[in-house]
């Protein structure tokens, strides 16, 4: 928004309805589920910022290109990394217990993280 508005744009925020989703999957399980969805929302992300990318590139727009590579882009590019991770994890580590640790271990990693 912040970018937006620097550029001489307005920002219109509208309400968001939240979506019925049921994460119940019988043969995957809830965790691994809900994590592959997860990843394909991090690649359609990734997919509308690179069309934004080449959007402004068509319009020779080299700050927004410039702005969408080094802010969005890579970020972008490791979270899909780290989801597609997580979900290797858990298609091996199966349903029950090791969904468990799985989560133990996710915890752990993210306590870590908030500590450093």
């Amino acid at each position: 928004m912040q970018y937006q508005n620097v550029r001489g744009g307005r920002v219109r925020l509208a309400s968001i309805i939240q979506p019925e989703v049921d994460f119940n999957h019988a043969e995957k399980g809830d965790a691994l589920y809900a994590m592959e969805l997860a990843l394909s929302l991090e690649k359609l992300n990734f997919q509308k910022l690179r069309e934004l990318h080449d959007v402004a590139s068509d319009a020779n727009d080299a700050q927004m290109c410039d702005f969408i590579e080094g802010t969005l882009l890579a970020p972008q590019v490791e979270s899909v990394k780290q989801v597609a991770e997580y979900v290797s994890q858990l298609r091996r580590v199966g349903k029950g217990l090791g969904v468990w640790e799985f989560d133990r271990k996710l915890q752990a990693d993210l306590d870590a993280q908030a500590a450093a």
